[in-house]
């Protein structure tokens, strides 16, 4: 899967997409709370520089449909 870093409110993120096939778990995004059900194809986001607290950006990812992405 192709990573890019964007940028938002100041900070980068690594933003990867998900395909359906993918997609196994259901997950709640923070974008709309609604779930994202199992094989939806969406986008998983985390910081590039990991928040204070945290060992890794990694533990901050969180799952996000597109389109909320995208308005954010």
């Amino acid at each position: 899967m192709t990573e890019r870093v964007e940028n938002y409110g100041g900070e980068e993120y690594v933003v990867r997409p998900v395909t359906g096939s993918g997609a196994t778990k259901s997950y709640r995004c923070p974008g709309c709370d609604h779930l994202i059900r199992p094989a939806t194809p969406h986008i998983v986001v985390w910081p590039v520089v990991a928040p204070m607290f945290s060992s890794s950006g990694l533990e901050e990812r969180r799952h996000w449909h597109t389109a909320c992405w995208r308005r954010r």
